[in-house]
């Protein structure tokens, strides 16, 4: 009884800030869409919901902490010039609105950030310096740059203002749908995930509040079972939004006494909800945000089954290249982009007529490549690659066939192997 009513308690504080919060960033932030999703409430046999935080001026949520943080901070803090760490969506939080209010900003990131999260960030106005090859080694070198100059740090997760800022989302939830009973969150260093299960727990204590972690990162998870923040070693992840080695002893506690449960999501299962929301909403959601439809589409969290579920699409500030390659994959996956090694007699006309029945059969041609030197056919033959658009795995088999039917031999190219981490 006494730690449920220091949970109550806990809540009921950070709920008084997230209300402050809000009131303090209206109209600087936007109130982003919730909106109902037919194909994904169908496929997945929920009420699903999609909060839009990747239509935010920045492309992500973290635009409500940085500035509720900044609101916050005294004039002569302020006066100061600030300074973050970020692996990309909080460095352009802080460097928009400190643009916006007259202030001087240094974001530190890591080397491997994407660049589109770089260049946003110098272009919203602050000194970006890359250091390291993790998040944690960005927060090492920037806590050296406080020290040196004397700058103000902003937290991007573990700090009080943070988390409130970021717990407006909650407020915004149950205004926009007053009836979810389930809300799925991505976690990174927790302060979104805090912030939203504080304002639910405060106010709306029977929704239940989930969390989603990369399997290469799961920090908070492996915190949790360990009684205390622990560092995890960070392998490679297409979400490195969510990508934080150590979570926030703030963050942690909240998570420990206000989530529900937290499960992971691999890296095949979060390149294929980029793509889902991609082709099915028309969403650009960068990996970190296509996290939770990762979860609720594996069937990793088994209560979401027949309730209303929101998930909260933290950010769209997806490289161009990863999506690229990740539109590619699924394609191949789905059948829908094929590769064919063809064998035919090296004579005038033999490609003519290959391409003739690739054609006739309804596929595509979208790159051809002729090989005779690297090869173990005989010096009359030459190898053929071809890569194709169809409709799919069983236009495939149809294709193959015709092409077999001919007289010409050929083997599809096998599937590419899953996503891995080094």
């Amino acid at each position: 009884m006494l730690l449920q009513n220091r949970v109550v308690t806990d809540a009921l504080h950070m709920a008084e800030l997230i209300e402050q919060a809000r009131r303090r960033i209206a109209g600087a932030v936007y109130e982003s869409p919730c909106a109902r999703s037919e194909y994904f409430s169908r496929l997945c046999g929920i009420g699903a919901y999609f909060k839009l935080e990747n239509l935010q001026m920045t492309g992500s949520f973290k635009e409500r902490g940085a500035l509720n943080r900044i609101l916050t901070l005294s004039e002569e803090e302020r006066s100061r010039g600030l300074i973050t760490a970020s692996a990309g969506n909080h460095g352009q939080a802080v460097a928009y609105h400190a643009k916006r209010l007259g202030l001087e900003a240094t974001v530190v990131m890591p080397l491997p950030t994407p660049l589109i999260k770089v260049a946003n960030t110098r272009n919203f106005g602050a000194d970006v310096r890359l250091a390291g090859e993790t998040f944690d080694d960005a927060t090492a070198h920037a806590r050296e740059l406080e020290a040196e100059h004397g700058w103000t740090y902003v937290h991007p997760f573990d700090d009080p203002q943070i988390v409130a800022g970021q717990g407006t989302i909650g407020f915004e939830l149950m205004t926009q749908e007053p009836d979810l009973e389930v809300v799925v969150v991505p976690i990174g260093g927790g302060g979104v995930i805090a912030g939203i299960a504080a304002a639910y727990k405060a106010h709306r204590p029977q929704t239940r509040i989930v969390g989603v972690q990369a399997e290469a990162v799961p920090s908070m998870r492996a915190s949790l079972a360990a009684g205390h923040p622990v560092t995890v070693e960070r392998r490679h992840t297409i979400a490195e939004g969510i990508a934080v080695k150590r979570p926030g002893e703030l963050t942690m506690g909240l998570v420990r006494d206000l989530v529900d449960d937290i499960v992971t999501v691999d890296e095949e299962e979060i390149a294929n909800a980029v793509l889902l929301l991609l082709e099915r909403e028309k969403a650009v959601v960068e990996g970190a945000g296509a996290s939770v439809l990762a979860a609720v589409v594996n069937d990793h969290i088994p209560h979401a089954k027949g309730r209303r579920t929101a998930m909260v699409l933290t950010g769209g500030n997806i490289d161009v290249t990863l999506l690229s390659r990740i539109i590619d994959r699924g394609l191949t996956k789905d059948g829908r982009l094929v590769r064919l090694d063809v064998c035919v007699k090296d004579r005038p006309g033999a490609l003519a007529a290959l391409l003739n029945l690739v054609g006739e059969a309804g596929a595509n041609v979208l790159e051809t490549h002729h090989e005779r030197a690297f090869t173990a056919l005989g010096l009359n033959e030459v190898h053929i690659e071809l890569r194709l658009e169809t409709r799919g795995v069983e236009h495939v088999e149809e294709l193959i066939e015709t092409i077999t039917g001919a007289g010409v031999h050929v083997r599809r190219q096998t599937e590419p192997e899953p996503w891995h981490e080094h």
